[in-house]
């Protein structure tokens, strides 16, 4: 059952995070298990350190395990120290409060880092591409998400310029996958043209996307919110494909401007949060 509701005028306040956090981890009776939580890197914007409080305050005194795994897609890796900053915890609190919870960037560049879990067969994918490619496209995932009874993916939704919307199950792929998929949906949205696919709900990219993750077998739950600066406006927990969903509509709300004529020149003012060039190249998309 999904649970969530946002607003496009106000955000929403940290007892309103709080219980719909709370209620919604309730349906997934997580006493005792072991949790993995996928949350973005410092490429994202939006209130991870607070969700990782209460993510902890909600949960770790109740499950057997409470880790997280850092979404890096392809990214540097991030420091001890960026670490820290991105969680809002000390480290003293880090050896302290946190000390049992383990905290992993995603290893992109290491085979070992990776299982294969299915191959998509080339007569789906090219009916996933509208007839753009015809190929056999390996799954590989983060093995370490193999180990847990439960995944938590935990990410904003915004309008992205290869899927049409972030978040989701693209905290899967490209977010702890192997170069594969990665390779096929940036060359698919490419293809298309970000023109075509920024800020559209069902792509192929997206399709592609989801079929890949529904060879995940273990049970994942998606907190998804939507973000305006650093506040959270909406968050939705669910099913990872209703709670993405709710959220895009209303990402589409706060984050798409309408205007009544093209314009020759733009001035995109990238923010501090990228370390490199290719990451801040969004600007331009």
């Amino acid at each position: 059952m999904l649970i969530g509701h946002g607003y496009t005028d106000h955000k929403l306040t940290e007892s309103e995070i709080r219980s719909l956090l709370s209620e919604g981890l309730a349906q997934a009776d997580l006493e005792g298990k072991r949790v993995i939580v996928i949350i973005p890197d410092g490429t994202r914007s939006g209130p991870v350190d607070l969700l990782f409080r209460l993510l902890h305050e909600i949960l770790g005194n109740e499950v057997a395990a409470l880790d997280f795994l850092i979404a890096l897609g392809t990214h540097q890796p991030m420091s001890e120290d960026a670490i820290l900053r991105h969680l809002g915890i000390s480290a003293e609190e880090r050896a302290g409060k946190y000390a049992h919870v383990q905290v992993y960037n995603h290893l992109w560049s290491d085979p070992e880092t990776f299982v294969t879990v299915g191959t998509i067969p080339a007569a789906e994918i090219e009916e996933l591409s509208n007839g753009l490619f015809s190929q056999e496209v390996p799954v590989r995932l983060n093995r370490l998400i193999f180990d847990y009874d439960q995944i938590l993916i935990c990410g904003p939704v915004f309008p992205h310029e290869v899927a049409g919307f972030s978040g989701g199950y693209k905290y899967f792929f490209p977010g702890i996958s192997g170069q594969e998929v990665i390779d096929f949906t940036h060359w698919l949205g490419a293809l298309i043209t970000s023109y075509e696919i920024i800020g559209t709900k069902d792509t192929p990219v997206r399709a592609t996307i989801d079929r890949a993750a529904s060879f995940v077998q273990v049970p994942t739950l998606c907190l998804c919110y939507v973000v305006k600066g650093e506040d959270a406006f909406g968050l939705y927990v669910g099913r990872p494909e209703e709670a993405w969903s709710a959220a895009v509509e209303l990402s589409s709300q706060l984050h798409i401007i309408w205007v009544d004529r093209p314009y020759r020149h733009v001035l995109s003012v990238m923010p501090e949060m990228y370390d490199d060039i290719w990451t801040a190249a969004k600007g331009m998309y």
